[in-house]
Parts: C-alpha cells; sequence; structure tokens
C-alpha cells in the first residue's frame, strides 16, 4: 500500500505540474481557451488514446528484478454525476521488462488490464484510483531450453488526469499489478510476477 500512495502522490502532482506549467500558461496567452469548470465540462462518454512508461517489477522464488520501457493503448468509458466520475478502462501492453540471474533470464513481453475507475473532477483536472483484473505473459530462457506461459492475476492504482482540450486529456498514472503464480517445468518452482509501474497517457474522447 505504501508503494501505491506514493505513485498516487507522484502522479498528482506531476499533473498539477502539467496544469500549470509556463508551456500552458503561453498557450492561454497565444489565445487557447481553456475546458469550462466541472459544471459546464463533462468528462462523460467514450474515450482511447496510447501510453508510455516504466515497469519496475520483481518475479518470486528468483533473484531477478524484470525492468524496463513499456507502451501500449487504452480504451474506456466514463460516466459523470456532478463531480464524481466513474467508469471502465482496458489496455494492452507491450514491455521490454527483463532481468537474468544465476543462468535464469525471466521477461514480462506483454501484459494487460481491465479495470474500474472512479474520481473526483476538480475544473478540468480528473484525480482517481482503478483496480481490477490483470493478466500476461512470461518467458524463461535457461541453458536447458525455453518457458512461456500466460498469468492471470489483479492491478490497483491512481492516478490524475487534464483535460488540454475539450477532445484531448493527458494523464498519469501509478499502477502496481500482480500476475499471480505459475508452476515452471525449467525450475520447478511457482513464480509470480510483480510490477510497479509508472507511465504517461494521451487520450482523445470522442
Amino acid at each position: 500500500m505504501k508503494k501505491i500512495a506514493v505513485g498516487a502522490a507522484l502522479a498528482a502532482a506531476m499533473v498539477a505540474s502539467l496544469a500549470t506549467s509556463p508551456a500552458a500558461a503561453a498557450d492561454l496567452s497565444r489565445g487557447y481557451t481553456a475546458p469550462a469548470p466541472y459544471t459546464a465540462f463533462s468528462w462523460a462518454g467514450l474515450y482511447a488514446g496510447a501510453n508510455l512508461g516504466y515497469q519496475f517489477g520483481s518475479v518470486s522464488n528468483s533473484n531477478t528484478s524484470p525492468n524496463g520501457f513499456m507502451g501500449g493503448l487504452q480504451i474506456g468509458y466514463n460516466w459523470q454525476s456532478s463531480q464524481f466520475v466513474y467508469g471502465v478502462e482496458s489496455d494492452i501492453q507491450l514491455s521490454g521488462a527483463d532481468d537474468a540471474s544465476l543462468g535464469r533470464k525471466f521477461s514480462n513481453p506483454w501484459f494487460g488490464t481491465v479495470r474500474g475507475r472512479a474520481g473526483f473532477a476538480v475544473n478540468n483536472i480528473l484525480f482517481y484510483g482503478t483496480g481490477g483484473l490483470a493478466y500476461g505473459g512470461s518467458h524463461l530462457e535457461t541453458a536447458g531450453g525455453t518457458e512461456s506461459h500466460s498469468h492471470f492475476g489483479w492491478a490497483v492504482g491512481a492516478g490524475a488526469e487534464v483535460a488540454l482540450t475539450r477532445s484531448w486529456s493527458a494523464k498519469v498514472e501509478y499502477l502496481f499489478v500482480n500476475l499471480t503464480d505459475e508452476r515452471y517445468a525449467l525450475t520447478g518452482l511457482d513464480h509470480d510476477f510483480e510490477s510497479s509501474m509508472l507511465r504517461f497517457s494521451l487520450n482523445y474522447r470522442f
């Protein structure tokens, strides 16, 4: 929970910085019109976008910590009641996270999530928590061969999103993903994958 709290605080601080950056002020001076307050501005509806971030992982019953850049696509739908925003989001990710130790190399080349989101809108900024199902693939390389598995698990996190215009928004999000144990024949052990990740997204709202 400490990791999640730290990640959420970092996400909120980074979005607040984005919302008040000199670049944003420069846009305003060139005639940019900020979105209306929540009473007129709505987060409701369908959105889709892309993300890029970094993954910090660990594998149980091993000395490996698969880390690496990751990126992917997301799609979701929001409903809004006054300042309360809730919805669902699904994403699919490709990852370069891997690590080797004692002749074994573990990697998590892809994963995805299907999550609920709920949050609170303050003008054109949305603060939210999220959680749900996670799934993904793992790969093991040893001198004796290779082995791959599919895992299922869970994900939880928090983030903040700022509406740049009525159609475009940017967000920063911390997510913790646990892909639960699978038995590996090459090691004779159960291994799960845990990852903390920080990612930045750009969304288009339809």
